[in-house]
């Protein structure tokens, strides 16, 4: 037990994360923002991939990557424009992008608890 808590004590704890600051223009920053926006509250919690392929779609000039969407929807998470809610599928995660003011249909895709019972039409 002595060893547990020199051992935790010696640990450094989680550096804190600055605040993300995004270097494009405010202008394309808010044309940006704004699609990915309409995009994730009219197709409902998205993953990082499906957000991706809905970007392509729309042919959005400003992004320059997946990895610089990324960047700017964590930025505005930080900015609770959007939010990150976890859905457990069996054994598996996944991690949906929403809007704070939609109701989320998750809960339909979560797996039976009890399927031994048999279920009626």
């Amino acid at each position: 037990m002595f060893g547990t808590a020199i051992r935790y004590m010696a640990t450094k704890p989680k550096p804190k994360m600055k605040p993300i600051e995004l270097k494009t223009p405010p202008e394309q920053t808010q044309t940006i923002t704004r699609v990915i926006f309409d995009i994730v509250k009219e197709h409902g919690p998205l993953t990082i991939g499906d957000t991706w392929d809905r970007v392509k779609e729309v042919g959005l000039r400003g992004l320059t990557s997946k990895r610089h969407m990324k960047i700017v929807l964590r930025w505005m998470r930080e900015r609770q424009k959007l939010r990150l809610i976890c859905n457990h599928k069996g054994p598996h995660k996944q991690f949906l992008y929403t809007t704070w003011f939609t109701k989320s249909n998750i809960n339909q895709a979560k797996p039976d608890n009890n399927p031994s019972q048999p279920k009626f039409p």
